[in-house]
Parts: C-alpha cells; sequence; structure tokens
C-alpha cells in the first residue's frame, strides 16, 4: 500500500494533507524518516508513526457534523491557546478531522471524519460539490455585481467556477443585504474574498450545506453523527 494511502486512511488527514507530512519528514517506517511519496509500505508489518505516534487503519469509519460558532479555529491545536472546535467534540479513541475549513469569524455547517479517502474527495474542486453559504454584506449590491458573483471572479489570476447567488433581503436600518451563495469549490476564504472584488465587504458567512447534507436545527456548537442515508448520498455524489 502507498505510504499516503495509508496515512488517510488511518486517520491523519486528507491524501494532500498526508503528502505534506511526508515531504516534511514527519512520517517514519520502523524509526527510519519516509520522504518519497512512492514508498511502498505493509500495513500487517511495518510500524507507521507520525511524530513518534503509531499510527492503524481504524476499525470503523467516522463521519459527523459540527455546527461550529463564530470564533473558533478550524484545527486540533493552537500555539496561542484559542479555542478550536475540538474542544466542542468528545474525545473519539479515532483520530477525526474537519473536512475543509471555516474561517475563525465564519460558522456553520463542518464535516469531520476519520476518512482521508472521503475527505479528499469531497475538498477536489473536480467533484464541484455544492457548498451552500448564507452571507451579509455591507450596502446593496446592483444587478450587475450580482451577474459578476454568478459567472465566477477572477482571485490571484484564477477564475472562480460559476456561483449560484440570490439576494434573499435588504434591511436598510443598517445597510446590510443577505445573500443566498452556491459554489462548487474551496478556495481559501473564497466567499470572502469574491465579494470583496465587486467592492463590498463579509459581515457575517454560515455554511448551511454541503451536497444533500444540511445544518437545520442543529444547535450552534452541536453536533451530530452522520445518518447512514446521508453518507450514502455523499458517496453517490463522489463517484
Amino acid at each position: 500500500m502507498r505510504i499516503n494511502k495509508f496515512l488517510a486512511k488511518s486517520g491523519l488527514g486528507s491524501r494532500r494533507a498526508c503528502e505534506k507530512f511526508v515531504l516534511q519528514g514527519k512520517i517514519k517506517r520502523n524509526g527510519k524518516i519516509i520522504t518519497r511519496l512512492s514508498t511502498d509500505i505493509d500495513p500487517e508489518k511495518d510500524n507507521i508513526t507520525f511524530e513518534d505516534k503509531l499510527l492503524k487503519i481504524p476499525q470503523r469509519k467516522i463521519y459527523i457534523i459540527l455546527n461550529k460558532p463564530s470564533g473558533y479555529l478550524v484545527t486540533s491545536s493552537d500555539p496561542f491557546d484559542r479555542k478550536t472546535v475540538f474542544e466542542l467534540l468528545p474525545k473519539f479513541p479515532e483520530r477525526i478531522f474537519p473536512v475543509g475549513r471555516l474561517d475563525k469569524s465564519s460558522s456553520g455547517l463542518l464535516i469531520l471524519t476519520n476518512d482521508g479517502d472521503f475527505a479528499s474527495k469531497i475538498m477536489h474542486p473536480k467533484k464541484k460539490i455544492p457548498k451552500v453559504y448564507i452571507v451579509k454584506i455591507k450596502g446593496k449590491p446592483t444587478q450587475s455585481q450580482i451577474n459578476n458573483l454568478r459567472n465566477g471572479v477572477t482571485l490571484e489570476d484564477v477564475k472562480t467556477l460559476p456561483a449560484k447567488v440570490f439576494a434573499k433581503s435588504y434591511n436598510q436600518s443598517n445597510d446590510l443585504t443577505k445573500l443566498r451563495i452556491t459554489i462548487y469549490e474551496g478556495i481559501n476564504r473564497q466567499i470572502r474574498k469574491m465579494v470583496k472584488e465587486i467592492g463590498s465587504k463579509v459581515i457575517n458567512l454560515k455554511r448551511v450545506q454541503i451536497g444533500g447534507i444540511k445544518l437545520g436545527k442543529l444547535a450552534e456548537g452541536d453536533w451530530r453523527f452522520l445518518k447512514y442515508k446521508e453518507i450514502q448520498h455523499l458517496y453517490k455524489l463522489l463517484n
């Protein structure tokens, strides 16, 4: 088995993240550092470690969703002792990790799992998994500005995929417009950058859906296991 596939199956992270750990020299096989992505290992015979912690392929796969509150980092630890989403979760025997990110100021639906292959497919732009956000922006965008968001804007020399954008309401008293935005990729801070490109600013951003998985009535800060039919739905989108 290739080392990156084993690491993903062990719950260390997505394949892309695991490849970085290998290249950074953080993975050892039987006490010796591995730096080649083409390395084959035998899960039954070889001891694979990450930062000297033994890795094993878990017997069960975990899929959960969390309603992330604003102010929490999507990381397992922080050197500045800021709040992380893992403080909201029980300590599972298995190592779980987030599928994608929500920045500190954003809230809403976050999927966590120990299934690296699943996570990689969810995040891969070729799969075009829809992600739905409710976004409050400053001011009242013109139809031309909304069309620009729909058609895609250029961020760092890359044009975003076409998006679905609907203006839900405008509050004149605080000069805020509520938008429902659906995107099909996962560029870092993508919606905030898109809104900035049309001359506005995101005031509040909440993710409410990934694929057919909806946040629903899950309270802020709460989590639950994904239902079997929800997992099957996502796998159908990925295949």
